[in-house]
Formats: C-alpha cells, structure tokens, sequence
C-alpha cells in the first residue's frame, strides 16, 4: 500500500505530493515502480488524496483521508492479503529490495512489524524552557523511523480499530500500544523523505547518483 494522500502544502506544490515532479516523472512513479520490481508483493493500493479522481497503472485507487493513518485505515479495506506492507510516496528511494527484505522478516520473524529504520546519526538536545539546552539525549539505542512498514492485516487493523487515528505518526506506533512486538530493519541505502522543495532537490541528486553507478 501507498500512502499518497497528503498535500504537499509544505513542499508548495501547489497540489497533491505524490504528483509533484521528481526526475521527469511523478513522484509516487518511483514508489510505483520499485513495488512492481519487488518479489514478494502481488498487488498494489494506492491511498490516493480525496476529491481526486486518479488512475495509476498496476494499482487499485482508494480515496484516502483527512489524516495519514485514516487514509491506510480506508486503504485497508481494500487489501485482502495476510500481510501488508505500507510506504509513503514521500520516500520515493525505497527499493525493491528494501521492501523484499521487509517483507520476507515480518513473515519469518512471527513479529507484530517489521519497519525501515536508521540509526541517529545527530546529537541530540532536549529543550527546556526558552529553548535552552535541558539535556543531551543518548542516542546509542534511538533510530529514525521509515517506511516501508509490514504487519499482519489482521493485527493492523486491530490495532487501527484500539488506537488513536489522530495521534498515530505511523501504523508501527499503533501496535506498540497494543503491546506487539516491532522490529527494526536498517536501510542499507539513503531514503529520504521529501517534505520541502530542498528535499526534492536531494531526492533527484540521489537519483542521478544512481543512475551514474548502474542501480
């Protein structure tokens, strides 16, 4: 599933992220493409935003949400598998391999999840009042969150049922309130989520970058 419903008002797109140009092509092409190339996904859903009235080849359109999280709650009814891998078209750099690799632990592993993640690189402050440094925060155990993220249908929409929509920054926070065991897998290749018109920028330098070393 793709989550492709967010404005882009932030990245000034004047309108839907996921349509926004990326390398001469719109951005969710490439979360698209990457999800067509991986062998361990059948079938595509798109959350697509509300109101508009899209057709994308080798995928279901759904009308997403108002929300993130209540557009893959809408895209879940659509989805029949045992297991679902969810990713954001903001991440246009995930690969197939990546999603595979997801994926395939979620199934071996018996886990509640498995997400893409990589480890804090930065240091970390904690603000106190007026925003003066209160502490430097250990982050020899902290990692970033990505997606994609994989869990059990059925335990996701349980999850989705018990939890706060509007609280939920990802479907993984979901399950761990439900007490599910999450897993992390490392990325092994930079997946950047693209935001602001900067992001974008990044993103296509990324892409060239592989395009120059044959990937």
């Amino acid at each position: 599933m793709i989550a492709a419903a967010g404005s882009g008002q932030r990245l000034g797109a004047g309108g839907p992220k996921a349509f926004v140009e990326l390398a001469g092509r719109p951005l969710i092409e490439w979360s698209l493409a990457a999800l067509a190339d991986a062998s361990r996904v059948e079938r595509i859903v798109v959350a697509a935003p509300p109101g508009h009235d899209v057709e994308l080849a080798g995928a279901d359109v759904v009308a997403g949400g108002e929300t993130r999280a209540e557009s893959v709650r809408l895209a879940m009814e659509a989805v029949e598998s045992e297991l679902v891998v969810i990713h954001d078209a903001a991440r246009p750099l995930a690969t197939p391999q990546l999603f595979d690799r997801v994926i395939a632990r979620l199934a071996e592993s018996g886990a509640d999840g498995v997400i893409a993640a990589a480890p804090v690189a930065d240091t970390l402050k904690r603000a106190g009042e007026g925003e003066a440094i209160a502490a430097t925060v250990d982050r020899s155990e902290l990692w970033a969150a990505q997606t994609p993220q994989a869990f059990p249908s059925e335990t996701l929409r349980r999850a989705q049922a018990a939890g706060d929509l509007e609280a939920a920054t990802d479907e993984a926070w979901l399950i761990e309130r439900l007490g599910g065991t999450v897993l992390l897998a490392a990325v092994d290749e930079p997946n950047p989520k693209v935001t602001t018109a900067a992001d974008l920028e990044v993103a296509a330098a990324l892409l060239a970058s592989r395009r120059r070393a044959g990937r």
